[in-house]
């Protein structure tokens, strides 16, 4: 018997549907005297340092969970709930942890790394351990802005470590009590194994031995990542489809083009070895988004049989519904987290919310990405970029940040910048990629998803201009999209760019191209994945 502590924030289902896939049952924390009498306790944290603590204040979690660590008895955390256990946070100054382990948690230093960390890292394990030593430099997904430090006074506590421009702490262990930085639940076959070996009875306490926590010179690196894209979409019938289009355009002879269906072709990815599932919801819910409870049920469905993350897009705003009850995008991401999504994908409500931005010159707290991102993060938050590019003849032409580009105009213009749109690039802004980017991660977005119409369903390459453009200014991790047609393209894009992923869609779909092809072509020329 398993109990999860749901402080209610984050995605509990997908460490709930892991649990359920191994054969054991799970009870929820339903009072605090639960959180001391349960067999064993798992806690996944999800979310700021402050908002958890902050939480589990209110609910009366802190005493029982201090109570049941001290007394030894089995627990588990996830994430953020291995931070809470040190003393502080420089995310939520002030704010006081439970203070088990005489430590601060620090924030990564950036540099020529991205913050967040997102994606898969390996780690090194500074105690032999029944509960990991198989799995001891397999990758593991991670996804965090503050990291725990590797030095003293807390070696009697390290599991292992792990490298990320500098050496932190990956997992702890003393006793009965174990925490991880990286998500098991999300972190494929290794993570489950690795979750099955917790629930076994004898492994509640797994250190066989010790020794000094060092730097032996093996040092982790985190991987290349390669993202399977849904498009989906209701066709004539009201069914959901996966879908692809040429520039935007997903219709062939009035009809949407059905290339699968969501759930199938989500598993089917995810056995192919796919790192992150991305779910694109281009019907639009318009008006209603809280209503569609189809695009939730996939949520739900997928999240049984696929531990890797999910991303899910389209409805992310505020809105009213017929009856005048006033939704915020805080309620409509909650949904989709609670469905088993990980992250949230904003695209033209980005936009808006930058055009007001640059007007106002002011931040309002109350925008889709503020407001997500201070519940659940930065690393929650992904921006959808749609651009185009508009060609000018010289760069003193526009006051739009410009490039000069080696893929010349119609009118043999050498210089071109990239317009957003809104409405799946139905309409263009007078707002450029460079503006929105900037912004956005101000705002506290974690992730660029970046796009370009020009290159949608081309198969000829990324637009590594662009790429490039857009690393060049932001310091939060960036996914290369559109235009990939073979295994090469990923090549090219990791081999050019510092860029952390590369998505692709309709390749994948029609099986021109599998996800181990592509793997393989990456892995041969040298570059670091899962």
């Amino acid at each position: 018997m398993v109990t999860l502590l749901d402080y209610g924030a984050g995605n509990i289902r997908s460490v709930r549907n892991a649990i359920k896939k191994l054969g054991v049952t799970v009870n929820n924390v339903e009072k605090p005297e639960d959180i001391v009498s349960a067999d064993k306790l798992i806690f996944p944290g999800v979310g700021s340092f402050g908002l958890v603590m902050d939480r589990l204040r209110e609910r009366g979690y802190v005493e029982p969970l201090i109570r049941r660590i001290k007394e030894n008895r089995p627990f588990l955390g996830i994430c953020v709930a291995l931070q809470v256990l040190y003393e502080g946070s420089e995310e939520s100054p002030g704010v006081p942890g439970l203070g088990i382990i005489p430590a601060k948690i620090k924030k990564f230093p950036g540099g020529e790394l991205s913050v967040p960390q997102i994606g898969w890292n390996g780690i090194r394990l500074q105690k032999k351990s029944t509960l990991m030593s198989r799995y001891n430099g397999e990758k593991l997904y991670f996804v965090h802005s503050y990291y725990a430090p590797s030095y003293s006074p807390v070696d009697d506590w390290i599991l292992a470590t792990t490298d990320y421009g500098i050496n932190f702490v990956s997992a702890v262990m003393k006793g009965n009590i174990t925490a991880f930085q990286f998500h098991p639940e999300k972190s494929g076959p290794v993570g489950l194994k690795i979750l099955e070996n917790y629930l076994q009875p004898e492994n509640c306490s797994s250190v066989q031995s010790s020794r000094p926590v060092s730097d032996n010179g093996n040092r982790t690196q985190i991987a290349k990542r390669i993202i399977a894209c849904l498009d989906v979409r209701s066709n004539t019938s009201g069914d959901l489809v996966v879908t692809k289009g040429d520039q935007y355009d997903v219709k062939e002879e009035g009809e949407v083009r059905n290339l699968g269906k969501p759930v199938e072709l989500a598993k089917r990815y995810y056995e192919e070895g796919a790192d992150e599932i991305t779910f694109l919801n281009i019907t639009g819910f318009r008006d209603f988004p809280m209503q569609d409870q189809p695009m939730v049920e996939v949520l739900k469905r997928t999240s049984e049989n696929v531990f890797v993350p999910l991303t899910i897009g389209g409805g992310i705003k505020e809105f009213t519904d017929a009856t005048g009850h006033c939704y915020t995008p805080l309620d409509v991401a909650s949904l989709y987290f609670r469905s088993g999504a990980d992250k949230v994908s904003i695209g033209s409500d980005a936009v808006y919310t930058v055009e007001n931005y640059l007007s106002t010159g002011e931040k309002t707290g109350l925008s889709s990405i503020e407001q997500i991102s201070s519940v659940y993060g930065s690393q929650a938050v992904v921006i959808s970029v749609d651009p185009r590019r508009v060609y000018v003849n010289s760069p003193e032409d526009t006051l739009h940040s410009t490039i000069k580009t080696d893929c010349h105009g119609p009118n043999g213009e050498e210089y071109c910048w990239y317009q957003c749109t809104v409405k799946g690039g139905r309409e263009g802004r007078n707002i450029d990629v460079i503006q929105l980017v900037t912004v956005c991660e101000e705002l506290g977005s974690g992730e660029i998803l970046l796009n370009c119409i020009d290159k949608d369903g081309s198969n000829n390459g990324f637009d590594l201009e662009l790429v490039k453009m857009v690393k060049d200014v932001v310091s939060i991790p960036v996914i290369a999209s559109s235009g990939a047609g073979k295994s090469s393209h990923f090549v090219e894009v990791f081999k050019e760019t510092s860029v952390e992923a590369a998505l692709a869609a309709g390749i994948f779909h029609r099986k021109e191209v599998g996800i181990g092809d592509i793997k393989t072509a990456v892995v041969a020329e040298g570059i670091e994945i899962r």
